[in-house]
């Protein structure tokens, strides 16, 4: 299943930087290992925010859920989620 997932990160303001250094860099190291998983299969920057858009190929609702709880940040995360399904005028096979 494809899920498009925006997530903005809003660390707290006191946190102090050697502590957000650290979740950033498990973050970093997590989103990397899932995209060579191929489970997190797009991963987008948006210009000018904390923030990303991303394409996220799962077995489930539950799956993905579960993925994006282990990630370091998510406590500091605001997470939109839309479903998605192949459109009938796509060219790539390997859209599901």
């Amino acid at each position: 299943m494809l899920f498009h997932v925006k997530m903005t990160v809003n660390l707290p303001l006191d946190m102090p930087p050697e502590r957000a250094a650290g979740l950033k860099a498990e973050e970093k190291a997590l989103a990397q290992r899932l995209q060579h998983e191929g489970k997190w299969r797009h991963l987008w920057r948006i210009a000018g925010h904390y923030a990303n858009y991303s394409v996220f190929d799962v077995e489930s609702v539950q799956d993905l859920h579960d993925t994006l709880m282990q990630l370091p940040l998510f406590p500091y995360m605001t997470i939109e989620v839309n479903a998605l399904c192949r459109h009938p005028s796509s060219i790539h096979d390997d859209d599901r």
